[in-house]
């Protein structure tokens, strides 16, 4: 990997208008907006996986689309190699749709079911004019599904004939198809079972180093995260809370949200079902969050200054905290995540 990202978001914000009746506009002073995403900067570099977490609701899958150019920013930037592509026309866009591909939560959504497995990994071939004849793209297509665990006799099939984990080696083989740098991967196995979540994440991670491939892995499942990720952003609210190394993150976590999410993580160890952490209250609503730290409404060490804005603390050169009752100074002395009196 190189120092210089592939992929970097500054400041970008993404909010959308709040749909309601007449009268509602009427009495209302100003118009309202959801704030799913609001002011992140990320960079992801050449050949990593950075992984983003958090609850659902807080902005992961926003934050994806606004970066593949599927959503306009309502601020900041989105920069791909250098490129500043958020600006960036529809014809420049459809270039780089070589270069950045998705693979989606749900592959029975987002394959067409009316469609042959055969002509569905095509149609990107096609789509971007790769390969001098149907031919060669007919091999370039036998070539990636089988490289993905499927058989060349099923690409006659269509997409209902196939198990969840079956359809999301097809949406893979498609996204590879036009050999992209950059994968956004949003929930790929959240709607697969155990078994066959090992079985992706596996493929995945060979597929990456075969074809130099840079994820942004979405989820919510922190231990994928620690399975497939480089670094990861912990995002609350259109926020990123903290971010850092897998190791940092699991090991050296210093946000209370942070901690909450992974004492949440089920545990087969009886000694620590004990420690597990339920947050209390609800999420606040994004079109009206929280002054400060966004998390204060339900984090157990919250103090009235966290109503007052909040700088990022910097522990490391890769770890960033969005809480001021860390220092590095603190953390210097101690390694442990905040806790009540901290």
């Amino acid at each position: 990997m190189t120092d210089d990202p592939l992929v970097e978001t500054r400041d970008v914000a993404k909010h959308f208008p709040v749909e309601s009746g007449l009268l509602s506009r009427l009495l209302s002073r100003e118009e309202q907006w959801v704030r799913a995403v609001d002011g992140v900067d990320l960079s992801i570099a050449p050949g990593e996986t950075l992984g983003l977490v958090g609850e659902s609701g807080c902005g992961k899958s926003t934050l994806g689309e606004t970066i593949l150019g599927l959503l306009e920013p309502t601020d900041g930037e989105v920069w791909y190699d250098g490129e500043r592509i958020d600006d960036a026309s529809k014809t420049r866009m459809r270039e780089l749709r070589k270069e950045i591909q998705v693979i989606f939560q749900d592959p029975s959504a987002s394959l067409n079911p009316r469609r042959r497995i055969r002509d569905i990994v095509r149609r990107p071939l096609e789509v971007h004019d790769i390969g001098d004849s149907r031919a060669e793209r007919n091999r370039r297509v036998e070539e990636l599904i089988e490289r993905v665990g499927l058989s060349a006799d099923q690409l006659d099939r269509f997409p209902h004939e196939f198990s969840g984990g079956q359809q999301q080696r097809v949406a893979i083989a498609r996204a590879l198809a036009v050999e992209p740098e950059f994968v956004v991967a949003d929930e790929p196995t959240s709607a697969l079972d155990v078994s066959v979540q090992a079985q992706i994440l596996n493929l995945l991670d060979e597929l990456q180093d075969e074809f130099g491939l840079t994820f942004l892995f979405i989820t919510h499942d922190l231990s994928v995260v620690r399975y497939f990720c480089d670094r990861v952003a912990v995002m609350y609210l259109g926020e990123i809370m903290e971010r850092g190394t897998t190791e940092e993150i699991f090991e050296h976590h210093q946000h209370p949200y942070t901690d909450a999410l992974l004492k949440a993580i089920p545990s087969t160890d009886l000694d620590d079902r004990g420690e597990r952490a339920v947050l209390e209250g609800d999420v606040p609503s994004p079109i009206d969050p929280p002054s400060g730290c966004k998390f204060r409404t339900r984090c157990p060490v919250a103090e009235e200054a966290c109503a007052e804005p909040v700088e990022e603390q910097t522990f490391s050169e890769t770890q960033v905290v969005h809480c001021w009752k860390r220092s590095p100074t603190e953390h210097a002395s101690s390694s442990s995540p905040v806790q009540d009196g901290d």
